[in-house]
């Protein structure tokens, strides 16, 4: 049997991305998400997280959309205060790890202080694979005991929890069994990622992914998908709770 985590990420980018992965997990097959405490829409997703105590939700520590929590930043920010882009760390970039520390750490901290556990970590945009930052992502996973995502070498050996694979395509879930089967033959557990979500103009104006959050939305919750990953026994559906 394969363990199969589903986990969309962005909860707290906004309402209308909160809304879709709620309906996601309500009305389909998403099981997990992570979510952005430094974004507009995260008291929203705090409240809907209390309100839905099945679905799994960790933090998806952000540098690369929003401002950060904390101000007194000068490496991890632009001259207007926010997180740079994503295209800054494509190429030569500096970051402070103390800086970067404190801000992520406090990202965590803002979950907890929200009065939710989260169930693992994880980043936007896989900013924490990155040669400078992985190190501080695996400290702060080793510092509050948190399971962390596959999208970087053995974990494992580092001695942090995570899944035996990553799935960075969603578009797997409409395979047939047998293919999904043969797909993870050498993995008990796999995390699928997804971006479901409704759209608004945040979304639209802010993301470079948008209007594929539709499909994933109606992928997750469509009944073909639903039979499948839900009435076999080939499969179980989990949370970072339970690795």
């Amino acid at each position: 049997m394969k363990r199969i985590i589903i986990n969309a990420d962005d909860f707290g980018y906004s309402r209308s991305v909160n809304f879709g992965i709620i309906d996601a997990h309500v009305e389909g097959v998403l099981t997990s998400t992570t979510l952005m405490t430094n974004m507009p829409g995260a008291e929203h997703a705090y409240q809907l997280a209390k309100a839905h105590p099945d679905l799994g939700v960790g933090v998806h520590l952000t540098l690369t959309c929003g401002k950060p929590l904390l101000d007194s930043h000068h490496t991890l920010v632009d001259a207007e205060g926010q997180f740079k882009k994503l295209y800054h760390y494509k190429q030569l970039f500096h970051v402070d790890q103390e800086e970067l520390y404190n801000e992520w750490k406090t990202q965590i901290e803002a979950f907890f202080n929200a009065g939710l556990q989260p169930t693992h970590l994880d980043s936007h945009h896989h900013v924490n694979n990155l040669e400078p930052v992985l190190p501080v992502f695996k400290r702060l996973a080793k510092e509050y005991g948190l399971p962390v995502r596959h999208n970087f070498p053995n974990p494992k050996d580092d001695g942090l929890v995570s899944t035996d694979y990553f799935e960075y395509n969603p578009e797997i879930l409409i395979a047939q069994p047998e293919t999904i089967i043969a797909q993870y033959q050498a993995y008990q557990t796999i995390e699928v990622m997804c971006h479901p979500a409704y759209l608004d103009k945040s979304v639209m104006t802010g993301s470079s992914y948008a209007t594929p959050r539709l499909e994933e939305l109606d992928m997750l919750m469509h009944p073909n998908t639903k039979e499948k990953l839900q009435h076999s026994e080939n499969f179980e559906l989990i949370t970072y709770r339970d690795l």
